[in-house]
């Protein structure tokens, strides 16, 4: 458990690639009175990213760094991260891998959301290969991000159940639903007030 700083909000950036359903859901959650978090700022490596829409709605800065040359685009990432003040990253379906040195470099913990149960199904494609697989549950994870893919510490789960009739955009959905509820409470475990 981390604590955040009495009464003052810690200073979060949501990464985003497409469609910002988790973003959406988070920023709804940051203006409640017992979040935890304040979104400051969202950073794309998308220019067309749909989610991006929210910054505007939201009134919320963005960035977006399109990583045509890693190691350049992540130093000028860092740099406005520190410029805003940020303590929080959340991944929110961000199709970026952050290099070691990032990752060292941010100077506060980095979350994200996957849709499998880590650590079954790392990487693209989950939904698919669950059905192959024949799962008989599968479900979402918030873990923290090191520098291995979708293998940092796990900070909650949530287990559903496969139906017969289940397609991969069938099972997206349901998964999608449950994502929308896990992470503000992963957030909340992780940044209790008291």
């Amino acid at each position: 458990m981390i604590k955040s700083t009495g009464l003052k909000k810690l200073r979060t950036a949501i990464f985003i690639s497409g469609t910002g359903t988790n973003l959406k859901n988070l920023i709804k959650f940051s203006l409640s009175k017992k979040s935890p978090i304040k979104i400051c700022l969202i950073v794309s490596n998308n220019p067309n990213a749909e989610g991006l829409k929210f910054s505007t709605k939201y009134k919320i800065k963005h960035k977006i760094f399109k990583y045509r040359s890693n190691n350049t685009d992540e130093k000028k990432a860092l740099h406005h991260l520190n410029k805003n003040k940020i303590n929080l990253i959340c991944l929110a379906g961000y199709m970026k891998i952050l290099s070691e040195n990032f990752i060292k470099c941010f100077n506060g913990p980095i979350l994200n959301i996957h849709p499998s149960l880590l650590p079954k199904y790392k990487g693209l494609n989950t939904h698919e290969r669950v059905i192959n697989n024949k799962e008989k549950y599968t479900g979402c994870t918030v873990h923290f991000v090191d520098s291995k893919l979708d293998s940092g510490k796990v900070v909650l789960q949530k287990k559903i159940k496969l139906f017969k009739n289940d397609t991969p955009s069938k099972l997206a959905k349901r998964v999608l639903k449950q994502e929308h509820i896990l992470y503000p409470k992963a957030i909340m475990k992780l940044f209790a007030n008291s």
